[in-house]
């Protein structure tokens, strides 16, 4: 290491920065969050700085930099934009063994300023050493996505229960078993969440079950989205890998089951037509039957757990038996599918309003408002509809909505096998009897299909848009 990271306690101490630039306003910001006093040796001041003038803990002192003015200081930053000035700085600090840093010059400097992820009392630092300071932002960037804000909270929470877990537990590799069970458990959840008196709630409980037989455990529905494992959240993903248990439907990725914790256990209820891996009824109950074990059970759902997903019926058999649970929400497929083939939903000069319907047929029809599905100026969206395609058609065609009315079929949107196939009410049927089209593939119906040539942007990788945008037959050819 170049640099010895460090944490430095700079409270109601003098921190003296020379240069009244935009740099040094940067710096003096740090060190002001930080809780120090800032005096600003500098002939004049940016505007950021002159804000600062009347505060309680910024002093400015307008005139050129003198060596006596390290006296006191328990760091120094030099900021001047003269190149002389910072490297007299450096070396008169160093001589007196005071921290100093010149900014832009780490070879002048006993420290650096990393970039920082603040959430406090938790605080991460990364640096590069001064070598590529736009990298270590970057890196702080992709951790800042990565850490919840809620860190802070659950820092708070576990200063708060220090001395009483202190005492349920003498031996010291329980203790820390148990703090690691309250950092990836449902407490640390329910403080991410934003829900405090339950952690607390939940705090209590688990020291009162501290060493039980068997304690409860937790079921995550979580949805994961319509196939690109990059459209998953943050949350989604931290739950995915600290479960123990993964339940998850035919409609999840592959690539996003992956991302689970390598080592759960994994169980299969994915339905299709007519066969079924496990009934709804036999799914709501294994997932309370797991969490009774004390288990922690992702419920992974493609699309939205609340859109036709089930979810519904299976967070209420799990409140019905007293068994803790979380909803994720996801992407669904209609947004994703729709927005990965340039189709928007809602188009102020086509379509003010989207209704999103099951597309399952039973006993060969479809229970649906048909009169309210054929009005104007509106997109609707077909969830599981491709086997009912010839009743939809047949239906919206005979409750007045035009033949020539465009509609795709999205098989496999947002992933690289996703194919777009476009025509009307009149000829799509002649079009997937040509292209054979597989589930799972979304409806859309509506005028806002006539943008889907112009504003498509998504290329899947894997194979060509055969069939997108080019109907079969002319318009002429089916009247």
């Amino acid at each position: 290491m170049d640099f010895l990271p460090i944490f430095f306690d700079i409270k109601n101490s003098t921190s003296l920065v020379i240069g009244g630039g935009v740099v040094a306003a940067r710096k003096v910001a740090q060190l002001r969050k930080a809780g120090g006093r800032i005096r600003v040796v500098a002939p004049r001041l940016c505007p950021a700085l002159r804000e600062l003038v009347d505060e309680a803990d910024f002093t400015h002192e307008p005139r050129g930099y003198r060596p006596e003015d390290l006296e006191g200081a328990v760091l120094v930053v030099a900021a001047t934009d003269e190149r002389e000035t910072n490297r007299q700085i450096g070396e008169q600090a160093k001589a007196r063994s005071i921290p100093v840093n010149v900014v832009d010059q780490p070879r002048l400097s006993s420290f650096i300023f990393p970039s920082v992820i603040d959430r406090s009392p938790v605080v991460a630092a990364v640096s590069t050493g001064g070598a590529s300071p736009v990298l270590a932002r970057l890196i702080r960037s992709r951790l800042e996505s990565l850490i919840p804000a809620g860190y802070g909270r659950l820092a708070e929470l576990a200063q708060r229960y220090r001395d009483k877990v202190k005492a349920r537990f003498d031996n010291l590799t329980e203790r820390r078993r148990f703090w690691e069970e309250v950092m990836r458990g449902g407490v640390a959840e329910r403080i991410f969440s934003g829900h405090l008196e339950e952690a607390d709630a939940a705090m209590d409980k688990a020291l009162g079950e501290a060493g039980a037989a068997q304690p409860m455990g937790e079921v995550y529905l979580v949805g994961a989205g319509p196939g690109d494992p990059d459209l998953v959240s943050f949350r989604a993903l931290r739950l995915m890998q600290q479960a123990d248990v993964v339940v998850y439907d035919r409609l999840v990725a592959k690539p996003i089951l992956e991302m689970t914790r390598q080592d759960a256990e994994r169980i299969y209820v994915g339905k299709e037509r007519n066969r079924h891996a496990m009934r709804q009824e036999e799914i709501n109950q294994l997932l309370a039957d797991l969490a009774k074990q004390g288990r922690r059970v992702v419920r992974l759902k493609g699309g939205d757990p609340f859109i036709f997903g089930r979810g519904g019926e299976e967070i209420d058999t799990l409140s019905a038996q007293g068994v803790p649970f979380q909803v994720v929400p996801a992407i669904t497929a209609a947004s994703g599918c729709a927005a990965y083939s340039g189709i928007p939903l809602t188009h102020r000069d086509y379509a003010q309003s989207v209704t999103f319907v099951t597309g399952h047929l039973k006993d060969n029809t479809m229970n649906l408002n048909w009169q309210q599905l054929a009005q104007p100026h509106q997109t609707v969206v077909f969830y599981m509809g491709l086997l009912g395609l010839p009743v939809i058609c047949e239906r919206l065609i005979a409750h007045g909505v035009s033949p020539q009315m465009p509609i795709a079929l999205i098989q496999q949107g947002t992933t690289d096998k996703q194919r777009v196939f476009t025509g009307t009410l009149a000829n799509i049927q002649q079009i997937v009897e040509r292209e054979q089209p597989k589930p799972p593939t979304l409806i859309i119906v509506g005028e806002v299909v006539e943008l889907e040539e112009k504003l498509s942007w998504y290329k899947a990788p894997a194979e060509p848009r055969r069939g997108a945008t080019t109907p079969i037959i002319e318009q002429s050819d089916v009247m």
